[in-house]
């Protein structure tokens, strides 16, 4: 009877965690800096300063380096979470904002299925987005 009750806790605990893994999905935001040779290394600063940008800024600035990020599409993480990564790595670079440089979808791999002599490949899809630190003069 314990055996009985074992299996099918089992199986419950199983089902909710199907549900909860299907219901938050697995989404992922990766991200690098590249820093550009000959420019200022200002400290770091605080991320919940740093501004987000759609278009350059109209003040003077230095161009601190890039903030490269790679992002899941399916499912997509929260904006919330990819506008905190760019404001963490451009923190790090001293920045006062990033200016979002590139935003698309692209094939970043391929996924394969089957056997060797007749495996079906699948391209991977996320999305990259470049950033550009800024730090205004």
């Amino acid at each position: 009877m314990n055996t009985l009750k074992s299996v099918k806790s089992a199986a419950a605990l199983a089902a909710a965690l199907s549900v909860t893994v299907l219901a938050t999905g697995c989404s992922y935001v990766h991200s690098h800096t590249i820093t550009y040779l000959g420019t200022p290394r200002p400290a770091p600063v605080d991320p919940s300063r740093i501004e987000i940008l759609q278009a350059p800024p109209a003040r003077p600035h230095d161009r601190l380096g890039e903030i490269v990020i790679d992002a899941s599409l399916s499912p997509a993480p929260k904006t919330e979470k990819i506008e905190g990564r760019l404001r963490d790595e451009a923190a790090k670079l001293g920045a006062d904002a990033v200016l979002v440089a590139q935003d698309q979808a692209t094939t970043s791999g391929y996924w394969m299925t089957g056997p060797w002599w007749s495996a079906t490949m699948s391209p991977v899809q996320s999305r990259l987005i470049v950033g550009v630190a800024l730090k205004y003069k």
